[in-house]
Formats: structure tokens, C-alpha cells, sequence
């Protein structure tokens, strides 16, 4: 077993972690996730640090084990204190509003368009420019809010569309007279 680039898992108090062959799962305060791991990588817990160690040194291996590693890392930061996707809406009446647990978006079509959020997300809206989507499960919030942006992505000449909140849009000189 390699040692090499061991950087074991903090474990907080709160949070259960049950390791099975091919599987990992951890439960915490906001809620229970679950993954299925490499049969390859070995996975096992150490007090309250969980330690993934991989067979040999091939890339493949090493890919793997960083993959696994921060699979892991994640699954353990999100029943914690979760992960958030910030959204913002730019151009002259544009905006979204939550109908019931629905977001609803005028971003500049002849109709509205209503996303439902998938099981373990949420969306809150503190001003009608702005969009939060909440969640566990870190590849899931980040795919919700890529499908957020794809209703309307930031064009170049104006600016106006749904963009991450630090995105930066590259703009572009309109025609020349």
C-alpha cells in the first residue's frame, strides 16, 4: 500500500461515516449522501479521519485515489454545512420569483420559464435579480444551476442573461458606423 500524498479526511463531530466494499456513506446534520468508490482504493476510518490509500503508484491508480479522496471530502462538507450556487440575472426586465418550491424566470421570452427543483434542492431568491440554488450534494447543486444559466446564458454585445455571480463575460464592440 502507498502512502505517498496521504491527506486523511476530517471527520467532524456530528457526522457518521459507514464504509462497505465499493461504498461510502456519511450522514450529518442536513442530511445522508451516498457513493460508490473504486474497489481498488481502500477506504477505512481512523478515529474520527478517514483515510483513502490506493494499491500502486500507476496513473491510473493516482487518479483514482485523488478522485476518491475528494469525493469523499465533499460527501463530509455537504451534510455539514451544505453547498451554494449564486446566480444573477442582468437586462431590463429580467427577473425570477419562487412559486412554491418552483423558480420561475422572465428573462425575455414570450412566456415564463418554471424550472422544479430535483430531490435535495432548493432555490431562494432574496431580490428578483439574484438566484441561490442550496443543496447537498455538490455535482447536483452545480448541475441545477448550469441549467439555470443555460434558460438564458450572458450574451457578449449586451451583457444580459443569467451568469455566476463571479463570472466574468467577455464583451464585444457592437457594428461601427
Amino acid at each position: 500500500m502507498s502512502r505517498i500524498g496521504r491527506k486523511p479526511i476530517e471527520v467532524p463531530a456530528g457526522v457518521k461515516v459507514a464504509i462497505s466494499p465499493g461504498a461510502v456513506q456519511v450522514t450529518g446534520p442536513l442530511g445522508e449522501l451516498s457513493q460508490v468508490v473504486p474497489a481498488r482504493m481502500q477506504v477505512e476510518q481512523i478515529e474520527a479521519e478517514i483515510l483513502v490509500t490506493r494499491p500502486t503508484e500507476r496513473g491510473e491508480d493516482r487518479a483514482l485515489h485523488g478522485l476518491t479522496r475528494t469525493l469523499i471530502a465533499n460527501m463530509v462538507e455537504g451534510v455539514t454545512s451544505g453547498y451554494e450556487k449564486h446566480l444573477e440575472i442582468q437586462g431590463v426586465g429580467y427577473r425570477a420569483q419562487l412559486k412554491g418550491s418552483d423558480l420561475e424566470l422572465a428573462v425575455g421570452y414570450s412566456h415564463t420559464v418554471l424550472i422544479k427543483p430535483r430531490a435535495g434542492i432548493s432555490f431562494d431568491v432574496p431580490i428578483p435579480t439574484q438566484i441561490v440554488v442550496k443543496g447537498i450534494d455538490k455535482q447536483m447543486v452545480g448541475q441545477t444551476a448550469a441549467e439555470v444559466r443555460k434558460v438564458r446564458p450572458p450574451e457578449p454585445y449586451k451583457g444580459k442573461g443569467i451568469r455566476y455571480r463571479d463570472e466574468l463575460v467577455r464583451r464585444k464592440v457592437g457594428k461601427r458606423a
